[in-house]
Parts: structure tokens; C-alpha cells; sequence
């Protein structure tokens, strides 16, 4: 078995060492006669305001936007990689064990727009650099994320900043995240309200006064205080003294608050503060006690001097109205990099992306909230988000025109866009794709610009939403799609010949499942000949037996050998192991899943020659081998535990669930004596070993 490793990072504590950052480029000939050198604009939290600025603009000017994220990791085991034998509900819970353990590093935007004047699109890419930075102070749990090694050795082959991205990389928070941090703030700031509001208290509220230290400490400044206010009363400069305030012969130093005359409490325990605001409550009633935040984001604690109740409700008010604008604020912030992804929800754009439905349910649960249970919910509240998306994969398969032209070539990103848009990647032109019949994109990164490029290093996100929007416009192109006609009003979404493939995408790549978006429903690949033939063995699902624990020298040849012999030669249609401990069988009739099923329980439960010589005993061997039908398989993966090796994992589940008691359905309704147990496996063995078996009985 292939090494499998992974990596626990915290974003508060995970570290790289320094590299000198790489550019990518674009070549430019457009505004000179000799080619000009540009790179796709890189964002970080340093340029994102006037970055989010310029993205604003030309989202709501664009016809589509492309999409592509870069992250940590795919697979936390080689078992939660996605298999012909998985049902879409699987594959759902093995994409959202992927989402919920892996981060999202990089997210590429590129708005395309069309320009008539010019005839071609207009694509304004950005990569931005995101990181799952706490930024709020008050009690949240620290972000952790998973990094697979295979992962961080792609990302680094390809020049990833990775200081970029933990140093100055944009944070975020989700809705879901946005809408509890915000309840916590106001319940924060309720507490605060209550302190500076504490002058209303009565005085029979406050403690009795036991300590001497603490009787000591009130008078001396109930006295300090009283001198201070008076001297205010007075017109009488108060002393400025540059001592400790919790020196008892200085005097306090006065500071305005609001346009009112206050003291700074600097320097005094959390016990002396409740100890001033007892004697504020007992002896000053014009003194108002508060509690705020200066623009610094530092804690400060003040008296304010008010000369009515009408002032002193208004300092309350404007206490209270400063403290929602800096809760405000520091939201604000902290939402971060969702700001981007609100903008592309709410322009209801048409959205790109090439065998997205990864990216797509990240994007959800790193800034929307919390991946639902189902495959069904989960495409229900994606549709309210994004309503309209387009999977570039699909659409290079389910068009007969473009399969025609793609031919044998592979449906990678990398490989359709060198085959459909030679123009960009610097290659000749195809005989199949002449180049009058190419869509013309003009890359801008600020107030540079190119119709000739160099695609440069692909896998940076901003790079590769580039050649998904380009792949995109050369698909409708050839499909009959006219730019031209196209009303900014409606635009893409509306046109009748892309409405076939909306909201259709492939859920994993390898077996080829895809999901309808709209529905929640898995949706039949569109096979040619080729792909029909390749796919003659169907999968039944009700006919799978799951099977793990079993020795790992034994073979997927020994296994059929094993089972085919007691059940018939066309007994088992197909086996396919997960791992080296754990493997699905497909028996030719359901009914087989059952008798495979009570045949094991009854060898393991009888210690007699014929479980011995039993054609299953080989499989048996050990007394570790588990056997269970295919919904166990959905109980395990549904588990947010990865141990490496599936066995593991499955027992591992088991123990936490204890569930796995399977049931079997026998004629009579009623236990099985043992006579009838020895009948049922003689049963199931072949006539010369029956014969053998009864021989030595004898």
C-alpha cells in the first residue's frame, strides 16, 4: 500500500520556512511591439479592500465567472477516494469528510466580459491568498486543517507561496460563523452596557465592605475623586501627575470622553474597579462609570462627568451606539474574504468551474455554513446560493460535437484547453478548431493588457479560472452561441442552447457520477460506444457484500475462487478491494447476499470438521474476516473518524456505534439448532467434500 500521510496544522502555530516568491506571467503585445510581461494579480489581506473595490465592478459588468480553488489535501485515506462502487450518497459523504478536514489556500476569480467593440472577452483574473486566521478576541475555537503531503509537494512544484498565504493570506468567516460571532459580540456588549450603566444600581446591591485593605482603598478614592470633581466644580485645574493612578497621593489627570470631562482608570485589579464603581454608585451621582474601546481596538475604563440625567442617558446611548459600530467593524474584517464570495452569490452571474463539485461544496462550507447530511439538501441550498453553474467537464462530454472533436483527448483542464485554445497556450493551430472559428480573450490586470499570451505555470488558481473561462467560451462557440446577441440583461443564463447543460456536474471525475444540481439527483453520464462497452459490468448495489479483516495476502482471484465455488461459477460478478483490507463483492442475485451472509455466521458459530474443509474457511481464517451488506458502508464513511487501513476503520466505527448486529430472514422464523446449522453448510459444499466430510464422521 502506497504511504499516506497527513498533517495536522493550526493556523495559529503552522509555519514555513521563507522562499522567494515566483511571478507568472502573461506575454503582452498588444499595446507594444514587443511582448510585455505581466502576472495574474495576486491578492492578500495587504491590497484586498482596493482589490475588492475593482472585483466589484467588473463581477456586475461580467457574462460569466470563472472559478478555481487550490487546497490542502483531497483524501484523508486511499478508502475515502471515490470508487465505481459508490452509491452518490457516498460519494457526497466522502467529498464533505474531505471538505470538513481540508483548507482551501487559494481562490481564483476571473469575471469575463464581452467587448464588442474589441470582438472578443475580457478576463480579469485574481488569485487570492486565504487562511483561516482568528481574528476575533473574544473565546473561539482555534482553526485546524489537515495537509496531505502529496498536496503540499503539487502545490510546491508548481511555486506556491506558501509565507504569502500563512503571513498575509485574507481570513474569513462563513455566515453560519458570522451570525454566532455576532451573538457573542452583542452579549459582550450587553455586559458592557450593564457596567456602564451600574450607576443606576442601588446601593443595596453592593457588597458588604469586610476587609480592611478594601475599606482603606474606597476611601482613599471615594477622597481622590471627590477631590477631582470638585475642582472641576470649582473651574480648578486638576494636577497632572505623570504616577501610577493607584498611587494614593496623586492626583488624577483629566481627559475628555464624548466632550465631557472624565479620568482614565489605569492601572487598578479587576476587585479595585468593582470597588470604585461602588463607591461611584454610592456617593457621585453625576459620575458615570464606562467601559469602551478606543480606536486602537484597546480596552480603556472611565469616569465621565455628566451634568443631569439627561446627559447621562445620552452618554449612555452614545456608549451603546459605539460599541455596535465597533462590534460592526470588527466583523467586518473578520468576514474577510466572503466578502467575495457574497458578491458572486448576489450577482446571480453564470458561474464556471471545471469538475467543481469539490470546489463548489469548499466554497459552501468554508463561507456559507456547515455541509448538510445529504446529497439531496446539500444541492438545495448550493441552488441558493449559486443557482446557476456549469461544469466544463461535462459539458466537453454530453455535446456529441465537441466529443467529436475532442476525440480520445482527455477532459483534464489542462489538456482541453491546450487542444481547444491553442491560440492561448502558444501551440498551432488545430485542424479541427481553425482559428476564424475562436473566441478572442483579452486579458487585463490593471492597465496592462494582452490578446497574445503565455498561460505560464498552470495550478495557481487565478491561472487556472483563466483557462476554464477560456475552454467555457471556445465550448459555446462551437456549440452555436452568439456573444453578440447575448442582452446584458439577461446574458448567458437565459440561452437556450446552454440550458441542457445548467446545474448538471460531475461528482467524481473517476467514475464518472454526476449530480443534478437542481434536484439532488445522479444524473446518467452521457457514454459514447467505447464507454458503453467499458461499462458492461453494472453495479447492483443490493447485491454487494462488504467485506473487511480478512488476511492481507489473500487475493481478489482466491476470493471469487473461494466463493464461486460454493455458490456456482456465475455466482460472483465482480470483486473489488478498497484496500488490502477490505474488499465489495457482487453476487449475480440479491438473494445470495443473504445465504453468503447466515453461510458465514453458521461456519463461525460451529466447531466441526466441515467448517474446517469448508471452501470459505480459507477466507474465515484468522476469525477476524466481517462480513455486512452495502448500507454498513454508508454508516463507516459517514463517520468523521479516517483511520489509514479500512478494517480499522470499521471496527473502529463499530465500537463507537455498536449497530452491526446483522439480522437474517430464515424460513421458519426461528433459531436454527444445530443439526439444522450443519445441514445449512453442507449445504454449501461442494458434493465431493460433503462426501469426504461424512466418510470421516464415520
Amino acid at each position: 500500500m502506497k504511504a499516506w500521510r497527513l498533517i495536522r496544522a493550526l493556523s495559529l502555530s503552522f509555519s514555513v520556512a521563507p522562499k522567494t516568491p515566483t511571478s507568472r506571467s502573461f506575454c503582452s503585445s498588444s499595446r507594444t511591439s514587443s511582448p510585455k510581461i505581466f502576472s495574474v494579480k495576486k491578492i492578500t489581506r495587504k491590497n484586498f479592500n482596493s482589490a475588492l473595490s475593482d472585483l466589484r465592478r467588473q463581477v456586475r459588468e461580467a457574462d460569466f465567472l470563472s472559478v478555481d480553488l487550490e487546497m490542502t489535501g483531497v483524501t484523508t485515506a486511499p478508502w475515502r477516494e471515490s470508487f465505481v462502487f459508490d452509491r452518490l450518497d457516498i460519494l457526497y459523504l466522502k467529498i464533505k469528510d474531505s471538505v470538513e478536514n481540508f483548507a482551501a489556500v487559494q481562490f481564483g476569480v476571473c469575471p469575463f466580459r464581452w467587448d464588442a467593440s474589441k470582438d472578443s472577452f475580457i478576463a480579469y483574473p485574481y488569485t487570492f491568498y486565504i487562511f483561516p486566521r482568528k481574528e476575533l478576541q473574544f473565546d473561539a475555537p482555534v482553526y485546524e486543517f489537515l495537509c496531505q503531503t502529496a498536496s503540499m509537494e503539487f502545490l510546491a512544484k508548481y511555486q506556491f507561496d506558501f509565507n504569502a498565504c500563512i503571513r498575509e493570506g485574507i481570513s474569513y468567516l462563513s455566515r453560519a460563523q458570522e451570525a454566532t460571532a455576532l451573538s457573542r459580540l452583542n452579549s459582550s456588549n450587553q455586559d458592557k452596557e450593564s457596567s456602564n450603566e451600574g450607576w443606576r444600581l442601588k446601593e443595596g446591591g453592593d457588597a458588604e465592605l469586610v476587609s480592611i485593605a478594601d475599606i482603606l482603598f474606597t476611601e482613599r478614592m471615594k477622597e481622590r475623586i471627590s477631590q477631582w470633581r470638585n475642582s472641576l466644580l470649582t473651574n480648578t485645574k486638576g494636577v497632572q501627575s505623570e504616577e501610577n493612578s493607584n498611587d494614593s497621593n496623586s492626583k488624577f489627570l483629566t481627559v475628555f470622553f464624548k466632550m465631557r470631562p472624565s479620568i482614565r482608570l489605569d492601572g487598578f485589579t479587576s476587585h479595585q474597579h468593582k470597588l470604585i464603581q461602588q463607591v461611584i454608585r454610592k456617593h457621585f451621582k453625576d459620575l458615570a462609570y464606562v467601559r469602551t474601546v478606543d480606536d486602537n481596538s484597546l480596552k480603556q475604563k472611565l469616569l465621565v462627568y455628566t451634568d443631569s440625567d439627561e446627559d447621562r442617558r445620552l452618554l449612555t446611548k452614545e456608549v451603546k451606539t459605539d460599541l455596535c459600530k465597533g462590534a460592526e467593524l470588527k466583523l467586518n474584517a473578520a468576514v474577510g474574504f466572503r466578502h467575495v464570495v457574497d458578491l458572486l452569490s448576489s450577482e446571480g452571474k453564470l458561474v464556471v468551474g471545471h469538475n467543481c463539485f469539490l470546489d463548489i461544496a469548499h466554497i459552501y462550507n468554508k463561507f456559507i455554513g456547515p455541509l448538510p447530511s445529504t446529497v439531496e439538501e446539500f444541492a438545495t441550498l448550493v441552488n441558493k446560493v449559486f443557482p446557476f453553474i456549469i461544469d466544463t467537464k461535462y459539458l466537453l462530454k454530453a455535446d456529441n460535437v465537441i466529443k467529436n472533436l475532442m476525440k480520445r483527448n482527455s477532459t483534464s483542464l489542462s489538456s482541453a484547453f491546450l487542444y481547444l485554445c491553442p491560440q492561448f497556450a502558444s501551440l498551432p493551430s488545430s485542424p479541427l478548431l481553425p482559428m476564424q472559428s475562436s473566441v478572442k480573450v483579452e486579458v487585463q490586470v490593471d492597465d496592462m493588457s494582452s490578446s497574445d499570451w503565455n498561460s505560464g505555470t498552470k495550478h495557481e488558481a487565478g491561472y487556472d479560472a483563466i483557462m476554464t473561462g477560456c475552454v467555457f467560451a471556445q465550448v459555446c462557440s462551437h456549440l452555436g452561441v452568439d456573444f453578440k446577441s447575448c442582452s446584458p440583461s439577461e446574458g448567458l443564463i437565459h440561452n437556450e442552447k446552454l440550458q441542457k447543460y445548467l446545474n448538471y456536474v460531475y461528482i467524481s471525475g473517476q467514475d464518472g457520477a454526476i449530480i443534478d444540481l437542481k434536484s439532488g439527483k445522479q444524473f446518467p453520464e452521457p457514454f459514447d460506444l467505447y464507454d458503453r462497452l467499458r461499462q458492461r459490468n453494472t453495479v447492483v448495489f443490493q447485491n454487494i457484500v462488504l467485506l473487511w479483516g480478512f488476511h492481507s495476502n489473500f487475493k481478489p482471484k482466491d476470493m471469487k475462487e473461494c466463493l464461486t465455488k460454493v455458490f456456482g461459477l456465475g455466482s460472483v460478478t465482480s470483486v473489488y478491494y478498497l484496500d488490502e483490507t477490505a474488499a465489495f463483492v457482487q453476487f449475480s442475485k440479491e438473494e445470495l447476499v443473504s445465504d453468503f451472509l447466515a453461510l458465514k455466521e453458521t461456519l463461525e458459530k460451529a466447531n466441526d470438521v466441515i467448517s474446517v474443509v469448508h471452501p470459505l474457511a480459507k477466507l474465515l481464517e484468522g476469525g477476524k474476516t466481517r462480513a455486512a451488506p452495502y448500507e454498513v458502508y454508508k454508516e463507516i464513511c459517514s463517520s468523521s473518524t479516517s483511520r489509514i487501513l479500512f478494517a480499522e476503520q470499521a471496527e473502529t466505527v463499530n465500537g463507537q456505534r455498536k449497530i452491526w448486529k446483522v439480522e437474517f430472514e430464515h424460513k421458519s422464523g426461528s433459531e436454527e439448532s444445530c443439526d439444522e446449522m450443519q445441514s445449512t453448510s453442507r449445504h454449501h459444499l461442494p458434493f465431493e467434500l460433503i462426501d469426504a466430510c461424512t466418510a470421516g464422521s464415520q
